[in-house]
This record gives C-alpha cells, sequence and structure tokens, in this order.
C-alpha cells in the first residue's frame, strides 16, 4: 500500500486543508515521509454528515450482514499485519515483530464482536405479552430492544498504535452496535492510521454500505477535537489518554446544547498489594515478575502495575533486591512521542522532589542522539511517606516503579483506602493471608474494575468477562468497559414499541422469533 498522506471521508482520500505533518521516528530522531494532511472544522463536518446519512441503513443492518462486515475487516487487518508492523516499527521505534501480534490481536477483537452480533443478546430484546383482561388495568403488548446511539466520534490512542488505535477496540465495539464512525488518527503514527483506516475504508466498500459508515481527520492542535465533540450529530464520545486531555472533552460535552456522553480511559497506577505469607514464600518471583510485567510496552501501558505495597518483614529485602536486579537488566528503549518521553523525565523527577528514593536505574540509552529514550528506574518511599504526599500516588507513564515500605497490615490497609479510581488492583496473598484478603476486598472493590489475584495486571484479556474500567479518574463512567465484549453497551439505548403490528416490528421483537434469539419473554429467558 503506498501512504497517500489524505484525510479519508467517507469513501473517498481529502488532501490537506489545514497544513501537514511527517511521522517522527522517536528511535532515531528523525521525520519520515510522507507528508500527512491535516484537515479541521470543515472536514469534521463533512464526515459527521456522511456519517449521519449512513445511520439508518448501517443501524438496520442484519445481524448477519453486519457480523461478515466485521469479519472482512479482521480478514483485511490480517493480511495487512506485516506492513501495518513494519511502518508502525518505524513510528515508534519499537519491534515490528510486536505490532504484527497486535495486529492479529485487533483482528481477534472484530472477530469476537462479529460472534456478539450474530448471538444478538446485545439487543437485550424483552417482550411482555399484552394481557388484555388483566383487571383493573389492561396490558398493552410491550417489546424491546437496544438501539444504536448514532454517529461515534473516536480519538485514538498513542501507547497501542493498533489496538486502541483506528482498528481498535473502541471502532470494533461501535461499529458492532451498529454506530457509524469518524475517527480522530493521533499524529504519534499516521502512517499506521492511515493503512488501519484504508483497511476498514475497503471492507465497507465491499460489504456494499454506505460510505458514511467509516472516516478518518487528523489536525492540529485542540481545533478538530473541539469540533468534534462539539457538533450537534456526534451522540458520543470515547477517548484514552491522560486526566487532563480527557475531562477537557467530559466538560465539553457537558456544555452541549444536547449533552453527549463521553467515554474516557485516563490514568490509573494499579496498585499490587503483597500481604505477609505470599511475600514471605515467594518474595523473589514477585519482585522479579513486577519488573517484567511493569517494563512492557516501555511502561506506557494503562495496566502497568506501577506501584507495589509490601509490609516491611520476612521477605521485603529479597523482593526489594530481586527488582533492583531486574531493573539493572532492562536497556533504555525508545518512548512512543518527545511529549510522552519529557513527561515522563518530569514526573519521574517529581516523585523524587516529593521523597522517593532512586533504588536502581537501567542501562542508559547509549547512540541514541535526538532520540527520546525512556531509561528503567525503580523508586522506593515508606507507607507514612506515600500518606503524606497525594503526589506519589499519581502516575507516570513510562518505565518507572515504585515500592512502599509499609509498617505493618493496619498501614496497608490504610494506604489503600487513599488511592483514587484504578482500572486494575492486584492482591499476592497466601492461605494466612485471608483475613487481610477479606478486609482488603471491600476497600479495593469501590476503588477498581477489576481484582487480580496472584498474578500481574497485565496483560488484558479480551472476553465477555472482561472490565477495562473503573470509578474517576481511570475512567469517566464506572458502568462501561472499553475492552471486552461489554464495551459494545457504551453505544447502544433502549426502544420500547408498544401495541406495535408484527410486520412491523424490528426482526428480533417478532413474534416468530425469526432471528432465533434469546429473549427475556414475561420475565422468562427463551428462545421460543
Amino acid at each position: 500500500m503506498t501512504l497517500t498522506g489524505d484525510l479519508l471521508i467517507g469513501g473517498g482520500r481529502v488532501p490537506a486543508t489545514a497544513g501537514t505533518m511527517k511521522a517522527f521516528n522517536p528511535a532515531t530522531g528523525e521525520f519520515i515521509e510522507p507528508e500527512f494532511a491535516f484537515g479541521g472544522p470543515a472536514e469534521v463536518d463533512r464526515g459527521l454528515r456522511l456519517a449521519d446519512e449512513a445511520y439508518d441503513s448501517y443501524s438496520h443492518t442484519g445481524l448477519e450482514e453486519r457480523a461478515r462486515f466485521l469479519e472482512l475487516i479482521a480478514d483485511k487487518l490480517e493480511a495487512a499485519k506485516d506492513e501495518l508492523a513494519a511502518r508502525t516499527s518505524v513510528e515508534t521505534g519499537l519491534p515490528a515483530a510486536q505490532f504484527a501480534g497486535e495486529a492479529v490481536r485487533s483482528a481477534g477483537v472484530f472477530r469476537k464482536f462479529a460472534a456478539v452480533v450474530r448471538q444478538g443478546r446485545f439487543l437485550q430484546a424483552a417482550i411482555d405479552p399484552a394481557q388484555p383482561d388483566r383487571r383493573p388495568t389492561p396490558r398493552l403488548d410491550h417489546r424491546l430492544q437496544k438501539v444504536a446511539l448514532g454517529p461515534v466520534a473516536i480519538f485514538g490512542a498513542s501507547n497501542f498504535p493498533i489496538s486502541y488505535s483506528v482498528a481498535g477496540g473502541d471502532t470494533a465495539s461501535a461499529l458492532a452496535a451498529g454506530c457509524p464512525v469518524v475517527l480522530k488518527a493521533h499524529n504519534a503514527h499516521p502512517g499506521a492510521s492511515e493503512i488501519e483506516g484504508r483497511v476498514i475504508q475497503e471492507a465497507v466498500a465491499e460489504s456494499g454500505l454506505h460510505a458514511g459508515v467509516f472516516s478518518l481527520v487528523r489536525g492540529s492542535g485542540n481545533e478538530i477535537g473541539e469540533a468534534l465533540v462539539d457538533h450537534p450529530l456526534v451522540k458520543a464520545v470515547t477517548f484514552t489518554g491522560s486526566e487532563a486531555g480527557g475531562m477537557a472533552l467530559y466538560r465539553r460535552a457537558q456544555q452541549r446544547p444536547e449533552p453527549i456522553p463521553v467515554f474516557t480511559e485516563m490514568t490509573s497506577v494499579n496498585p499490587t498489594f503483597v500481604l505477609p505469607a505470599a511475600l514471605a514464600a515467594r518474595a523473589a518471583e514477585i519482585g522479579t515478575g513486577l519488573v517484567q510485567r511493569g517494563m512492557y510496552n516501555v511502561g506506557q501501558a494503562c495496566l502497568k502495575p506501577a506501584v507495589l505495597l509490601a509490609v516491611e518483614g520476612p521477605g521485603y529485602a529479597e523482593l526489594r533486591e530481586a527488582a533492583i536486579t531486574e531493573v539493572q537488566k532492562w536497556e533504555a528503549r525508545p518512548m512512543l512521542t518527545p511529549g510522552i518521553h519529557d513527561a515522563y523525565t518530569r514526573n519521574a523527577r517529581h516523585h523524587q522532589d516529593n521523597g522517593a528514593v532512586r533504588l536502581a536505574e537501567g542501562a542508559a540509552p547509549e547512540g541514541s542522539e535526538g532520540g527520546a529514550y525512556g531509561q528503567a528506574l525503580l523508586l522506593e518511599v515508606t507507607g507514612e511517606q506515600l500518606l503524606a504526599e497525594p503526589a506519589l500516588r499519581e502516575e507516570v507513564f513510562g518505565p518507572a516503579l515504585l515500592l512502599v515500605k509499609v509498617a505493618d497490615t493496619e498501614q496497608l490497609l490504610e494506604t489503600a483506602r487513599t488511592f483514587r479510581g484504578q482500572l486494575s488492583a492486584t492482591l499476592h496473598a497466601d492461605t494466612a493471608d485471608r483475613a487481610t484478603v477479606e478486609q482488603l476486598l471491600p476497600v479495593l472493590e469501590r476503588r477498581t474494575g477489576r481484582i487480580v489475584f496472584n498474578a500481574f495486571s497485565i496483560p488484558q484479556e479480551v472476553s465477555y468477562a472482561s472490565t477495562h474500567g473503573g470509578p474517576f479518574p481511570a475512567t469517566s463512567d464506572s458502568r462501561f468497559t472499553s475492552v471486552g465484549m461489554g464495551a459494545i453497551e457504551r453505544f447502544l439505548r433502549p426502544v420500547t414499541y408498544q401495541n406495535f403490528p408484527d410486520d412491523l416490528l424490528p426482526q428480533p421483537l417478532r413474534e416468530a422469533n425469526p432471528l432465533n434469539l434469546w429473549r427475556l419473554v414475561d420475565g422468562e429467558l427463551t428462545r421460543q
């Protein structure tokens, strides 16, 4: 595929109207051809008007037709994985093999959502048949199904250029729900975004769908993002990134004449709690595992286990030494953008200015003039320090980890209560720790969407039981997940059809159940 740098509006390619940019290789400090187009509010308006035109037909596609469309995207992603991986590697400085795997996983997510669509359970079809003889008031026939919200604006993320970007789970779940998508590509990986966008654009055309089902825009500064959120045809927004960025979009959306939901995934340190018996039994294993998982993607993962808390006692010194030894093995690697690298350096220094002691660091970068290399870092504080200084509980996005040496289990519980909302929390515990686990679990349930037992918070499985969400500031709406099959629920709303003739009802609600769906009929789950 020859990259053109154009915007992808509906079925067409649109040249620059507001300047251009080039991709940047953070490993070499060099800019990469070609030039990529910037657009503005006019391109946003064009994409959303096409999306709105597409909504009526696309949201009413048959389940089998929509499932085949999602599978076609998956096929095309897999066919393009080597080219996509090579370009993404150049734009990130990270290994191509990592991104080939990411492309395959993203294709798998589209296939899983195709299965969700075929099953039809996401419609949550419910029927309360008429009861004309009910006294004192007869009941009319009521039938409910979920319908797509409308056009969705998706902000591509920087840290996973495929699975959280153009061909990521937000796009897959919105399309599965029946929502046309206008996506703002992240400027950190414009070439990868174009490849993914053209894959989806081609699948739309080959499936015979309205061209407005998918558009890709790109811009500089905040103007294009604000135009997306402000546009009256947008019915929902998704965003993965910083708390400041996510909350700016959220507040803007609530100030519209018609407020809309903004589903953000923002900040999380994913605390790991190591209880005394587990610490005594396998301290070195936990310390080594913390570093290995924490350094994944150069620490630029939303589920990075960034903070580990353990009671000072048998095993703590061994855990600490194992973590030091493992950190010292890690070579500096390029971070995603110079801006992320600068923020990492600044925030790691801020932790140290607030009392964190530097225990160890990885190898310094060599031959990386002009690059943005992140050096691994291991810091330590006491429980008293963590309780006294809220800044130590904030995220450092990058390859830095924080050990917290707490005095006893009471202080462990006290520190747990100080954390804000998290995407995940982890417990390492043995049988002798059960009483503390029972005390800690209610504390964590109030603060996170996922609790991990005797493992680490990475990786995240994409499944029916996945939750990638949590109380603020992990997300702006803890009722939903952005990963897993439940992510489709963000883009749906209920509609009840009351006293309708059968031939005017949507197929999922017709008396004969022509799609053979599971439905709730008079309170009983049945396929009748």
